[in-house]
């Protein structure tokens, strides 16, 4: 991570708005745009926003979106990634059906990895044998993990299949990611990483210290990178 890399803003509320216009911006100029989104508490906000200020019907039928990872859940699942996105955003605007691409929670999780990496072959531009997305959203967890590829499973990094079943190291959940190698792929990648809770994490990244190589976040590198943060998350950063 750079200096350049860092969008600061005032606190998650401002750093959700900042990138949602980013975003949709991105939307208006293309043809066709796909996005992989997360969970978390600051997509939530970002849900919400775009749910409020972006209702022209033609904008969404540009947007094709995905999942970067799921808890192997049933859709109706408090703990669904897609629940809540479908909650805050999906049931409120006007996205054709077919713009949404699921994880199915519900099924078999090696199954299910194996048929989503092949829908997102089928709906998005491939090179080398990995889909292209045109904008994945990233968060970070408390331990460094992204996506759902955790500490203790830092291989799924360069896995060459661009699904793969992840395993949270504490409660043994299944989930369904994206691999490293899919993530850096992407055209652009974006972490929306707000709280004080994350400041450590991010200072270790940022200056490649302490354990800073065991987190997967840190080994994101995809062409076009950008952390939108607030200040909490960067309090005391030392941005040589």
């Amino acid at each position: 991570m750079i200096k350049e890399q860092l969008k600061i803003f005032a606190d998650p509320q401002q750093t959700a708005e900042a990138f949602g216009a980013y975003l949709m911006k991105q939307v208006e100029a293309s043809e066709s745009f796909h996005c992989a989104l997360s969970g978390g508490s600051t997509p939530k906000l970002l849900f919400k926003y775009l749910a409020e200020n972006y209702t022209d019907e033609a904008l969404w039928k540009k947007l094709h979106l995905y999942w970067g990872d799921e808890r192997c859940v049933p859709p109706e699942d408090e703990e669904s990634n897609y629940k809540m996105t479908n909650d805050l955003l999906l049931s409120k605007v006007a996205i054709p059906e077919v713009n949404i691409h699921r994880v199915r929670g519900e099924d078999d999780s090696a199954g299910e990895a194996k048929r989503y990496g092949e829908e997102l072959l089928d709906a998005i531009p491939v090179t080398d044998g990995k889909p292209v997305f045109d904008l994945i959203i990233l968060g970070m967890g408390d331990d460094g993990h992204t996506a759902s590829i955790f500490p203790h499973q830092i291989e799924l990094l360069d896995s060459d299949t661009v699904c793969e079943v992840a395993t949270h190291p504490t409660s043994g959940q299944k989930r369904v990611t994206l691999t490293g190698e899919v993530i850096n792929a992407a055209k652009e990648v974006v972490f929306l990483v707000t709280g004080a809770g994350k400041k450590e994490r991010i200072s270790e990244i940022y200056n490649q210290e302490g354990d800073w190589v065991t987190f997967p976040a840190a080994h994101i590198d995809a062409g076009k990178l950008f952390w939108f943060v607030d200040e909490a998350a960067v309090s005391g950063l030392d941005m040589k």
